[in-house]
């Protein structure tokens, strides 16, 4: 599938430094396990997609973005990446809103996918190299579904009508390490983020399902398990091992997804292919709230990116909104916020174009690769560029920027991503 153009992103002169990542798993601050600078092996980083049927939201945007500015420190830092991202396009959410809306669910997704890439454009986010839909992967699906049946990971309920596949929790000895959750926990998440923990059959509550038998009205493809479709975790396992190798650097996404999907992921995957550990590092974005409350479809509070550039909005401003807070904390959005983004990028346009010390600028851009190699620490750089902005408040010109200002103007496009 195609994803989007890739923005240019200025190269930088000067000492960049090494990035340090929160990881999900160990539960601390440590740097990303990388292959060497120069070597030409790439940094292999997974970030789950979208289910296209509401695209695209500030809670996606703002987990995307979080990735888009792990790929810049990377880039900055001499390494290739290969970025890989799927679309799961197909599963239930997308039918069921389908059929609210009364149209088909592959027209639905596609002008969702559409809508998606427009916005990731827009945004400036550096697109995956490797754009995979679930309907595209499905062979590879089966593959791995059948080496953890072989490998006696994965059974097939006693249910004559629906003969669905499931993944055992006992498949792997270490199950539980990703997200470090207690199995009450678990049992909590799994049934709210679907899981069928009451379904018949089942050895274990939380066991998951890597292979739907078909049901009347869905889409179904041929296997040795009989006509069906992919469970959930199991296309993220098969689309990142195949692309990046059994075990990688990142696997990413938001916060909702540490359990069930994550945890199954990494567990299918384990057992597949005899590994200790999918990811060496797993990194996730907060949720998103909306005036203190949080954003869901069911409130209909969301905000959607396209409404706000349609509203004149520029991009850089919402990304400058949303990196004045963590990204590993949730985070409210308002219009009161989105303001104070655009009277940033205003006072840095203007401190651009007034700047005269190039010492103080290229000392912005060290400190500003300082605060993001920190684990992504978006308010401690943008008060880094605030600081030096402040020094020129009051001086004024419409004149281009200063070469002092195209220091700062380089590293704030390079490594936020933001356009001055």
């Amino acid at each position: 599938m195609q994803s989007w153009p890739t923005p240019d992103v200025p190269a930088l002169d000067g000492t960049p430094v090494p990035l340090e990542l929160f990881d999900t798993a160990d539960q601390e601050v440590r740097l990303v396990d990388t292959p060497p600078s120069g070597s030409g092996i790439p940094v292999g980083m997974y970030v789950c997609g979208i289910t296209p049927y509401d695209s695209t939201h500030l809670g996606h945007a703002a987990t995307y973005l979080a990735f888009d500015l792990i790929y810049r420190v990377l880039l900055d830092n001499g390494h290739k990446v290969h970025y890989v991202q799927n679309i799961t396009d197909v599963d239930d959410p997308l039918f069921e809103r389908a059929e609210r809306d009364g149209v088909d669910w592959r027209e639905l997704g596609t002008s969702q996918i559409n809508l998606f890439r427009s916005d990731m454009e827009a945004l400036s986010i550096i697109p995956p190299q490797d754009y995979i839909g679930a309907i595209e992967s499905v062979d590879e699906v089966i593959e791995m579904v059948q080496s953890l049946v072989d490998e006696g990971a994965a059974y097939v309920v006693d249910d004559p009508e629906f003969p669905d596949v499931y993944a055992s929790v006992k498949a792997t000895e270490n199950f539980g390490y990703e997200s470090n959750y207690d199995r009450d926990t678990m049992a909590e998440f799994f049934a709210e983020r679907g899981g069928d923990p009451d379904r018949p059959g089942k050895k274990n509550p939380l066991d998951a399902l890597l292979w739907r038998a078909a049901r009347e009205g869905e889409p179904s493809w041929e296997s040795p398990f009989g006509p069906g479709r992919p469970g959930w975790h199991i296309e993220c396992s098969a689309i990142a091992t195949n692309r990046l190798g059994h075990t990688f650097d990142i696997q990413g996404g938001g916060s909702d997804l540490i359990f069930p999907h994550h945890e199954f992921s990494a567990a299918h995957a384990e057992a597949a292919h005899g590994v200790e550990r999918m990811a060496k590092h797993y990194v996730h974005a907060g949720m998103i709230s909306q005036d203190g409350v949080k954003m869901s479809k069911s409130l209909g509070n969301l905000e959607f990116v396209s409404r706000l550039t349609a509203a004149g909005h520029e991009p850089s401003a919402i990304r400058l909104g949303v990196f004045a807070d963590h990204y590993r904390g949730n985070r409210d959005w308002s219009a009161q916020g989105l303001d104070a983004a655009e009277q940033r990028l205003a006072a840095w346009r203007q401190a651009a174009r007034v700047a005269q010390d190039t010492a103080a600028a290229e000392q912005v851009v060290s400190d500003l690769r300082a605060r993001l190699s920190d684990d992504l620490d978006t308010p401690g750089a943008l008060a880094v560029v605030d600081t030096w902005a402040a020094a020129h408040s009051g001086e004024t010109t419409d004149g281009d920027f200063t070469d002092a200002g195209k220091i700062v103007v380089a590293a704030v496009d390079a490594l936020l991503g933001v356009h001055l």
